[in-house]
C-alpha cells in the first residue's frame, strides 16, 4: 500500500463524529477506573486498572489484536518494533509492559499522567551526559519484575522495515542482570501499515485524529518471538543486532518488503 500524501493525511485529521465519540468513551472509561486505580495505589498494590484502561482504549481506538508465539510475563525487555502510538495500547494492555520514553512525554499535560500511572522510564535521548542515570532508571524498573518495552529505533518507522536500531539504552542490561530475558517482538499491522505509521510532515496530534476517525478496524498481529540466546547478550550493539535481526526475519516470513528497504518519509 502506497502512504497517504500529506493532503490526504489532513483531510482524514479533521473532527468527526467518530472521532468524539471515542474520544467520550475513552473519557467515560478513564473516569469509571480512576477511582480503584488511586484506591491501589494509596495501598501500596499494583494498579490492574492501568492495563484494563489501556486495553478499553486500544479497542474504542478500533485495535483487534491477535498474538503469536509465547509472551514472557516476568523479568523480561520486550525489544520491539515502532509504527504508532497504538503500540503503546497494544502492548501495555496485551502484555501489561512499561515503556522506555523520550523525556519530553513526561511533560504533556494528561499524557505525561497517564505515562506515569505506567511507570515509564523517561529518557533523554540526545543527552549523552545523562546516559549514566538513564540506564539506572531502566535497571531499576526492570529488577521490579515488570516487563518493560524498548523501542530501539528511537522513532517510528512505516511498518514495512526497519530502521537502525540505535545500542546506547541496552546498554542498561550489559550485563544482563540475573533471570531476566531479552524477548524481540514484531508488532505487525498487515497491509494497514502504512496508513496507521505515523511519519514526517504528519503531525502527532493530526495522526491521532485520523486514526480515531477511521471508520474501519485496525488488525494488528503481535509477534512474540523467540528470546535471545545469552551469546548475543555479550555488548549492547550485539544484543542490537540479534533483536534486528530476529524481527527482520520474522517480517520476511510475513511475505512483507525487506527490512533493510527504505521507508521513511
Amino acid at each position: 500500500m502506497v502512504s497517504p500524501s500529506a493532503a490526504t493525511r489532513a483531510e482524514a485529521a479533521r473532527i468527526s463524529w467518530r472521532l468524539v465519540v471515542r474520544l467520550l468513551l475513552m473519557a467515560l472509561t478513564l473516569l469509571f477506573l480512576i477511582v480503584p486505580h488511586l484506591l491501589y495505589r494509596a495501598v501500596g498494590r499494583p494498579s490492574p486498572m492501568v492495563m484494563a484502561f489501556l486495553n478499553a482504549a486500544g479497542w474504542l481506538a478500533g485495535l483487534r489484536i491477535r498474538t503469536t508465539g509465547t509472551r514472557l510475563r516476568r523479568d523480561v525487555l520486550f525489544v520491539s518494533n515502532h509504527v504508532s502510538w497504538l503500540d503503546i495500547l497494544a502492548l501495555g494492555g496485551a502484555a501489561r509492559s512499561a515503556f522506555v520514553s523520550k523525556a519530553e512525554v513526561a511533560d504533556t499535560p494528561l499524557l505525561g499522567w497517564l505515562a506515569d500511572q505506567n511507570r515509564t522510564v523517561y529518557v533523554q535521548r540526545e543527552d549523552r551526559r545523562a546516559i549514566h542515570d538513564q540506564t539506572k532508571s531502566l535497571r531499576d524498573a526492570l529488577a521490579d519484575g515488570r516487563p518493560v518495552t524498548l523501542f530501539p529505533e528511537g522513532t517510528t518507522g512505516a511498518g514495512q522495515g526497519l530502521l537502525p536500531f540505535r545500542p546506547a539504552l541496552l546498554q542498561a542490561v550489559i550485563p544482563t542482570p540475573p533471570g531476566l530475558r531479552v524477548q524481540p517482538v514484531f508488532l505487525d499491522y498487515g497491509p494497514e501499515s502504512a496508513d496507521v505509521a505515523w511519519l514526517n510532515p504528519e503531525s502527532g496530534l493530526d495522526n491521532f485524529k485520523r486514526l480515531l476517525a477511521r471508520s474501519r478496524p485496525i488488525e494488528l498481529v503481535i509477534h512474540y518471538l523467540e528470546p535471545l540466546p545469552d551469546a548475543a547478550e555479550r555488548d549492547r550493539k550485539a544484543l542490537g543486532q540479534a533483536a534486528r535481526a530476529a524481527i527482520a526475519h520474522r517480517m520476511s516470513e510475513t511475505a512483507r518488503p525487506s527490512a533493510d528497504a527504505p521507508h521513511r518519509l
